[in-house]
């Protein structure tokens, strides 16, 4: 009822005005409500996300392409490139010690080589991982997390997504990255990046 209007035949302006407070009431109290429910269902969710402590993953596999390696514990090079394995031992993989641990929140980032040493690597058949499968890492604390794979990409270097892989995520996720694409035989390199996508979906004892 504006303020322009009269009150029906019958009523007074202070039944009016009672009935516009009790409406108002309704109205408060179902916001209200509505904000409790939604502060409530948005608790509930974050504490539905799985995820665990920091812990030094040890070993990581990927059963649908046969690999599994043990873990070594990388950085940053001086120039902020970072670390990988030897091509001596391209079967050997490793986690980058800037990421969170798999497992824990955010994106772990273990890397591989698709090849070294005239020999494949690792991470060789990456390229052929699916939506859905799982990858396996093995942690100091005994537990074992274990990923399904979202979606895989393969970028150029020159283009390589760097909020997508490093960036803070709601959830636990993980990142393998290997060289892909076509072999550039003057800079003996990869011209792509390969990254497999994951998150965290059960935990497991080792």
């Amino acid at each position: 009822m504006s303020s322009t209007e009269t009150p029906s035949k019958g009523r007074s302006r202070s039944d009016a005005a009672f009935t516009k407070i009790g409406i108002g009431l309704v109205v408060v109290i179902a916001l209200v409500g509505l904000i409790v429910a939604g502060t409530s269902s948005s608790k509930s969710s974050q504490s539905d996300v799985l995820e665990l402590g920091a812990a030094t993953p040890t070993k990581v596999t990927v059963p649908s392409i046969d690999a599994t390696s043990s873990l070594i514990t990388l950085g940053k090079k001086p120039d902020g490139e970072l670390e990988v394995p030897p091509l001596s031992n391209p079967m050997q993989a490793s986690w980058f010690d800037g990421s969170p641990p798999p497992g824990s929140l955010g994106p772990a980032v273990i890397l591989g080589h698709v090849n070294g040493s005239g020999k494949p690597g690792i991470f060789y058949k990456l390229k052929d991982v699916q939506a859905g499968q799982k990858i396996m890492v093995d942690r100091s604390d005994g537990q074992t997390a274990v990923f399904t794979i979202d979606h895989i990409d393969t970028v150029p270097k020159d283009a390589f997504p760097s909020n997508d892989v490093y960036g803070d995520t709601p959830d636990a996720q993980l990142r393998l990255i290997t060289c892909g694409g076509i072999f550039d035989p003057a800079a003996e390199s990869y011209e792509a990046n390969v990254i497999v996508y994951a998150a965290l979906t059960e935990v497991r004892k080792t």
